[in-house]
């Protein structure tokens, strides 16, 4: 008998709108999500384990210019990109992630060598390229992250002395930029990852959720996985993720009351806005925001795939 299996992403949540969001821009992004989760979904569905799969489609999202993350990544005050990323398994609770990396391609990957292939959980600048380059991770120019887009916002913040848009130019500029993907494979493993190239204008080293194990990112076996995406300080001070977990294991709560009452409750009266990705062990996807969007798809353990942006859908 086949286990249920299915998988979740996201591509960041936040002030979306419809009426800037251009029919070619539109087809872009849902084709990218579309292929993120198809190819995590293939590597399910051929018996392979949930961080793989995670790992794989938060790779297609790095890989592309429309979200922030990896290719897309925003621009610091310094005009250079730093990206921060985790994973976790929820078998042993094993984990891995990297914050403020410069040259690497895929930090998801290199998150998940920093699990597989070190003693640590978290690894940061300098020190993680090193890592990086010795498992055999390519030195990547930052010429390779730079677009004209995020160029762009950067000097429209710098103007206006802001970390977060008071006006849009595209339908997201006022999204907090984070990919993300959890996962339950056929043998009942929970895993998740997060990916992120943080906020623009950002000084100082600023390192937000998505490389916090807790915050951004959680999988614990039996109970549910976990990848946030939002104003990163408010889900550090939530621990969002593992908040998720508690109310689940500790409270008895399903999937959907545990992630709506964080995301709704407690996250939004500190004024956080934003949304996580969740499956549980029967494999079943929760999408949550208090935002008036989120990039995001899904394939459940039936096999259907829906892909959705706004929180109206």
């Amino acid at each position: 008998m086949t286990q249920p299996f299915s998988i979740a992403i996201h591509g960041g949540a936040g002030t979306i709108l419809r009426e800037q969001m251009s029919d070619a821009l539109k087809a872009s992004i849902l084709a990218d999500l579309e292929k993120s989760v198809r190819a995590g979904h293939q590597i399910l569905a051929q018996s392979g384990d949930a961080l793989d799969a995670v790992v794989a489609a938060v790779k297609v999202l790095e890989d592309s210019p429309n979200f922030n993350a990896g290719k897309g990544s925003v621009l610091t005050n310094k005009e250079m990109v730093e990206m921060d990323a985790s994973v976790m398994h929820g078998k042993e609770k094993n984990a891995g992630a990297v914050a403020g990396v410069l040259h690497i391609k895929n930090p998801i990957e290199l998150a998940r060598d920093v699990m597989y292939k070190s003693n640590h959980v978290l690894m940061i600048g300098e020190g993680a390229e090193e890592f990086a380059f010795e498992q055999g991770h390519q030195y990547t120019e930052q010429d390779y992250f730079f677009t004209e887009r995020r160029y762009e916002q950067l000097l429209s913040m710098k103007e206006k002395g802001l970390f977060a848009l008071s006006e849009a130019k595209y339908p997201d500029d006022k999204k907090y930029g984070t990919v993300g993907a959890v996962a339950l494979d056929q043998h009942g493993n929970l895993a998740a990852a997060t990916s992120t190239g943080g906020v623009t204008n950002k000084k100082y080293g600023r390192v937000g959720d998505s490389s916090i194990i807790g915050a951004g990112t959680y999988a614990d076996n039996g109970t549910v996985a976990v990848s946030t995406t939002g104003m990163g300080e408010y889900f550090i001070r939530q621990t969002v993720a593992v908040d998720v977990a508690a109310r689940m294991r500790y409270l008895h709560e399903d999937l959907s009351t545990a992630c709506d009452t964080i995301i709704q409750g407690e996250l939004k009266q500190m004024g956080g806005e934003g949304g996580l990705i969740a499956v549980d062990a029967k494999g079943q996807l929760h999408f949550a925001m208090n935002s008036t969007g989120m990039y995001r798809a899904g394939i459940d353990v039936n096999g259907h795939f829906s892909v959705k942006i706004y929180a109206d859908e």
